[in-house]
């Protein structure tokens, strides 16, 4: 069926996600340059394949049946730098590990994206859900982005604005347009100190999250928090939106499982395949819980984990 030398038929995908769970890709490609991440997409748009793209697989759960259409996992890992007068302009090709980038910048004495150390990800599943960390963004420090047009395969730069970053959201979720790079503005250190201090910052941010949040087989926090209008319970005149709250007062944190998947000791709202687990033991969990909080408070948790290759939405849906 396929012309590209690059796309792949049939390819397992439990290898490439954190929950290592899921069937198959359909049809797989991992891009190397511009061109052939263009030439995928054309091809797909013109055969009618739904396409779905993957980083590191860290914030999804993948169908059993796995994913139809094309599976594009970039392999794309250029850092450039640019120092201009008061700042440093990194740009990162979608598919650096945020690790990666966040080491090289601090090589270089680019500071700024260490706040984002210990979470999962590429920079093009990063710029995608517009990862966060308490009050800071990754949309603070993005200016532009190369992206792609999936019909055309045409290549362009677009600022700031253009990806109408909200909350786990960006224009890439239409899917019209995929990313092939991303710059961002980062502070230039003055000295070694300032470097040091960001190198501390970045160390002591891992041994809190892997304190607090397991670190394997996990899509990290499940479901979002609610948003005011979905919740009525209030504390000191604040509504209770935090999801974890609902959860950790059913009592779910490290006492509910469901075949290979359990409910994390360290975390009620993350879910951990043991080792054994199907997507459909993670689902199944997944649904006692929002079952659960209903039952109780009268709202249904909602995921913030992508949930892909489900031919029916598996989970409890809004009342």
């Amino acid at each position: 069926m396929h012309s590209l030398a690059i796309i792949q038929h049939n390819i397992p995908l439990a290898d490439k996600n954190w929950f290592k769970t899921g069937g198959t890709a359909q049809w797989y490609a991992d891009p190397r340059t511009a061109a052939e991440f263009a030439d995928a997409l054309v091809y797909a748009y013109a055969h009618n394949l739904p396409v779905t793209v993957l980083g590191e697989g860290a914030n999804i759960l993948i169908s059993d049946a796995g994913i139809s259409g094309l599976v594009i996992r970039p392999a794309l890992k250029d850092i450039f730098f640019e120092k201009i007068t008061d700042a440093i302009l990194v740009t990162a090709q979608a598919g650096v590990s945020m690790s990666d980038l966040i080491e090289q910048c601090l090589h270089e004495a680019a500071l700024g994206l260490e706040e984002f150390s210990g979470i999962p990800g590429t920079v093009g599943g990063s710029v995608f859900i517009n990862i966060h960390y308490f009050e800071f963004l990754l949309s603070n420090f993005l200016v532009e982005a190369t992206v792609i047009n999936a019909q055309t395969g045409d290549i362009k730069k677009v600022n700031h604005d253009w990806l109408h970053f909200g909350y786990n959201y960006s224009t890439l979720h239409e899917k019209e347009y995929y990313l092939f790079d991303a710059t961002f503005r980062l502070k230039r250190a003055e000295s070694d100190l300032e470097v040091a201090y960001a190198r501390g910052r970045r160390k002591e941010i891992i041994r809190h999250r892997t304190a607090r949040y397991p670190n394997a087989r996990t899509c990290g926090s499940f479901f979002r928090n609610f948003f005011p209008e979905e919740v009525t319970l209030e504390s000191q005149g604040k509504k209770l939106i935090y999801v974890a709250y609902y959860l950790d007062k059913i009592g779910v944190k490290g006492a509910l499982s469901c075949g290979g998947a359990t409910v994390s000791y360290q975390h009620a709202n993350m879910l951990v395949n043991t080792g054994t687990a199907t997507s459909a033991d993670i689902i199944t969990l997944a649904r006692t819980m929002q079952q659960k909080v209903y039952d109780a408070y009268g709202i249904i948790p909602q995921p913030e984990c992508r949930l892909l290759g489900f031919s029916d939405y598996p989970l409890l849906i809004k009342k």
